[in-house]
């Protein structure tokens, strides 16, 4: 499970449509099997014997409304991007969920991130929609409802991310966090397609090719890992929250590309291959970053 907090927005519609895959219309009604949690307050807007169907283009207005009602609340930097978005996604090759357990696990984001809190009455408006496949949309307005604008925790990825881990463990999904990819995975990739004659040189091939893509050596996402590591390290110098906040953003992305490179490497592993030469195999991020900082004038050689 990764899980990328976006930057924020004034209109919810852009968000909105990025997490249904289409654009927000007011044709299209969203059942509870696309919009699987929302903020407790939305019961005060849909009466107990009113059985109505929100077109998502109505959510939308819905979120964005805090906004128009109360147009001087500002954040505490005085910004006034009070739409906050957040995706979760699940590996390719997890289980699929059903709608309590995409409730749940919105409902444990939403409160990770500051914008519900048990028995508050006077909270964000917020929703998560389950549109697509393998992946979870939270949207909120950070402007409450009693006019102020809602305190989310520091190290807000960080949180969030760790409490991904604990999802991850209790729902038996499998995790992106350096250490390897779950042992059965590659196995499963590998078995979509029975192994024919006729393809194995084609197999050989692009074993070498997935090796080549995961060297650490030479590997182009090698090279890219390292040069996102090292904009963290040089954001992390700087002293501006709004800095060290990117560099934690930066090291996580540096951990995923991590991840992918040893999926690569596991998968190369399953294919036939006719004695590969040895492949530097990836290091982990930890590793990489005891290695003395750069000069800021410096370049990164590979």
């Amino acid at each position: 499970m990764i899980i990328r907090v976006n930057q924020r927005t004034l209109n919810p519609s852009e968000p909105l449509a990025e997490a249904l895959g289409r654009p927000v219309s007011s044709l299209e009604g969203l059942t509870d099997h696309t919009v699987v949690a929302h903020w407790p307050g939305l019961d005060y807007f849909t009466p107990f014997d009113e059985q109505k169907i929100w077109t998502s283009a109505e959510w939308a207005e819905h979120l964005a409304s805090p906004a128009r009602q109360r147009p001087f609340v500002t954040s505490p930097n005085d910004g006034r991007r009070a739409i906050w978005h957040a995706d979760v996604r699940l590996h390719p090759a997890d289980r699929n969920l059903n709608g309590a357990e995409w409730s749940e696990i919105a409902h444990r984001i939403a409160r990770t991130a500051g914008i519900q809190r048990p028995g508050d009455e006077q909270g964000c408006r917020w929703i998560a929609v389950q549109a697509q496949r393998g992946r979870l949309d939270l949207l909120a307005n950070l402007i409450r409802s009693d006019g102020t604008w809602a305190a989310q925790p520091h190290r807000l990825l960080a949180l969030v991310t760790a409490e991904g881990r604990r999802i991850e463990a209790e729902l038996g999904l499998i995790s992106p966090r350096p250490g390897g990819p779950d042992p059965d995975s590659a196995a499963r990739f590998a078995r979509r397609h029975a192994p024919q004659a006729d393809v194995a040189d084609a197999a050989t091939q692009l074993a070498g090719l997935l090796g080549q893509l995961a060297d650490e050596n030479t590997g182009p996402l090698s090279t890219v890992r390292g040069l996102v590591e090292h904009a963290a390290h040089r954001l992390d110098r700087l002293p501006h929250p709004h800095a060290q906040g990117g560099a934690r953003q930066l090291e996580w992305i540096a951990r995923r590309l991590h991840g992918i490179q040893q999926d690569l490497d596991a998968t190369a592993a399953t294919l036939p291959a006719t004695a590969p030469p040895a492949q530097a195999r990836p290091t982990s991020p930890q590793c990489r970053a005891a290695a003395a900082p750069l000069p800021s004038g410096a370049r990164l050689a590979r």
